[in-house]
């Protein structure tokens, strides 16, 4: 279903934002107070338009709270990005998701309402290290401190082995999700499917577990 979207800063994280959004098909509003960056995103959004995006005015003429979601991506400016966040809530807009520069920049837009936070530097390193630690780790996705999502590639260990066999669920209490074969995504699982060798599994859990799952269950 298509949604209305609006990404205030377009920087190198805004125009990705837009960019992906705008090629699934949604209504993409780019706004910037650089001429060039606008001229540059106007390829990538729906309407791309050079204006003040922490202006209470510029934002009620824009129809901002009519967006079903606004992205701030001015995270490299604390106070402008702060501000927008505030005074988006302040006009009702439902959900605000705003980059973050650092942690202290997060504790603040946490404490103005941001409705979520991103720190993709932060998060990217995470994932980075979480795929150097081992190299069963295909991906990484972090949901929260102590919950993720990995994929793992399947070894000689658990090779020829049906689902049922193998009961992740109740050895490591971690859940198969589905697992890729081929590059083909298969997630409806039947306890008599088998496992073979390098299929990557796609589980989610506590972090304790699965790292457990991945040094005893496929060593």
């Amino acid at each position: 279903m298509e949604k209305q979207f609006a990404v205030i800063g377009l920087g190198r994280f805004g125009t990705s934002v837009c960019q992906e959004l705008y090629a699934m098909g949604h209504d993409v509003l780019a706004i910037d107070r650089s001429e060039e960056k606008v001229e540059f995103a106007s390829d990538y959004a729906t309407k791309a338009i050079v204006a003040n995006g922490v202006d209470e005015r510029t934002l009620k003429a824009l129809g901002i709270r009519n967006f079903d979601y606004v992205v701030v991506a001015i995270g490299e400016h604390i106070q402008e990005s702060v501000l927008a966040t505030l005074l988006l809530k302040e006009l009702g807009v439902s959900n605000v998701w705003v980059k973050a520069s650092n942690a202290k920049h997060y504790r603040i837009l946490e404490k103005v309402g941001a409705d979520r936070i991103i720190r993709p530097e932060h998060e990217m390193g995470i994932r980075i290290a979480h795929l150097l630690d081992s190299t069963k780790v295909i991906d990484y996705i972090e949901l929260s401190d102590e919950h993720s999502i990995v994929e793992l590639a399947a070894t000689e260990k658990i090779a020829n082995k049906t689902i049922a066999q193998l009961n992740i669920r109740k050895k490591y209490h971690c859940t198969l999700i589905g697992y890729k074969r081929d590059g083909q995504l298969n997630i409806h699982l039947s306890p008599e499917e088998v496992i073979y060798e390098n299929d990557l599994l796609i589980l989610a859990g506590e972090n304790s577990d699965l790292k457990r799952f991945e040094k005893k269950g496929l060593s």
